[in-house]
C-alpha cells in the first residue's frame, strides 16, 4: 500500500511540475514579442476661398500674326515665333470654386516681321512690361476654366534687323523709344488645362508704330509710320507651374485633392513588434 502511495505521489509531483514547465514555457514565448498599438491623428485643410496665392507663369512660346497695310495697300509679312523672353507671375484671388480674379506682372517679346518687297525684310519687335486684370471662370479647384481680361503693356526696348536679298545690313536697338507707343492696351482670351498649361490669344487695340515719330535722315525730316497700320494679334501657351513665394502658393495636387475634397481627419493606426 505503502508503494502504491508513492508512486502516486510522484506521478502527482511529475504532473504538475511539467505543467509549471508547460506554462512557464507559455509565457516565455509570449513575452517573446511583443505588440505596441498606437493610432495618430492628421488634419488636412485645404486652402478656402476668397484667399490670395501667387502662381509662376505668364506667356510661353509666342506666335504673332499681324495686319499691316501702308497707304492702304496690303504689306506682306510672315508670322513670328518666339521663345525668348516670355516670363511672368500672376497674383490670384478666388471668391469661390469657380471664380476668381488675378493680375500680375509679365514680361513679353513682341513684334512683327514685314517684307515691302522681294528684296528687303524686316524685322521688328519690342519688350514691354503688361500688368494683366482679369477673371476666371469654371472649374479652379480641378484646372479647368476659362479666362479673359485686359492688360497694359509698358514699352521698353526696340530692336529693328534689316535685311537684303537675305544678308542682314543692319540691327539697333533703343530703350523706351518713340518708334512705338509707350504704353500699348490689349485684351485677351483663353482656357487652361490639368496640371496647369493653358492657350490664350491677345490682340493689340493700337498700331504697334507711333505714327507721329520723326526722324532726320540725310537733313531731311521724315515721318516714316505715318501711313503705316500695324494691328497685331498673338496666340501663346500659357502656363502655371506653381509658385515658390511666401504668399499663399497654389499646388495643382493640393488644389485637386485636399482643396476639391475638403478637410478631413485621418485615423492611421500603427503596429509596433518588440523583440524582448
Amino acid at each position: 500500500m505503502n508503494f502504491i502511495r508513492y508512486t502516486m505521489l510522484i506521478a502527482g509531483l511529475a504532473a504538475t511540475t511539467g505543467l509549471k514547465a508547460q506554462q512557464n514555457d507559455t509565457l516565455e514565448t509570449s513575452t517573446e514579442v511583443k505588440k505596441k498599438v498606437s493610432y495618430h491623428f492628421h488634419i488636412y485643410a485645404p486652402p478656402k476661398p476668397r484667399q490670395g496665392y501667387v502662381t509662376a507663369g505668364g506667356n510661353g512660346p509666342l506666335l504673332s500674326f499681324a495686319k499691316v497695310t501702308n497707304n492702304g495697300e496690303h504689306v506682306r509679312n510672315v508670322p513670328r515665333f518666339t521663345m525668348f523672353f516670355n516670363v511672368g507671375t500672376n497674383y490670384n484671388y478666388d471668391f469661390s470654386k469657380n471664380f476668381g480674379l488675378f493680375t500680375g506682372l509679365n514680361i513679353k517679346n513682341i513684334g512683327l516681321i514685314t517684307k515691302p518687297n522681294d528684296s528687303v525684310k524686316l524685322k521688328q519687335r519690342v519688350y514691354t512690361l503688361g500688368v494683366p486684370l482679369g477673371f476666371k471662370v469654371g472649374n479652379l479647384r480641378d484646372g479647368f476654366f476659362f479666362f479673359a481680361g485686359g492688360e497694359y503693356d509698358l514699352a521698353f526696348n526696340y530692336k529693328e534687323k534689316y535685311f537684303l536679298h537675305g544678308d542682314k545690313k543692319s540691327k539697333f536697338n533703343e530703350w523706351f523709344s518713340d518708334r512705338t507707343d509707350l504704353l500699348m492696351p490689349s485684351v485677351f482670351a483663353g482656357f487652361r488645362f490639368p496640371p496647369g498649361f493653358g492657350v490664350k490669344a491677345q490682340y493689340y487695340l493700337n498700331d504697334f508704330f507711333n505714327k507721329d515719330y520723326a526722324e532726320t535722315v540725310n537733313g531731311v525730316k521724315t515721318t516714316p509710320y505715318k501711313d503705316i497700320k500695324a494691328n497685331m494679334i498673338f496666340v501663346t501657351l500659357s502656363y502655371n507651374f506653381g509658385g515658390s513665394f511666401k504668399c499663399k502658393t497654389h499646388d495643382y495636387k493640393e488644389t485637386k485633392t485636399k482643396y476639391r475634397k475638403g478637410t478631413k481627419v485621418i485615423i492611421e493606426k500603427r503596429t509596433e513588434i518588440e523583440d524582448k
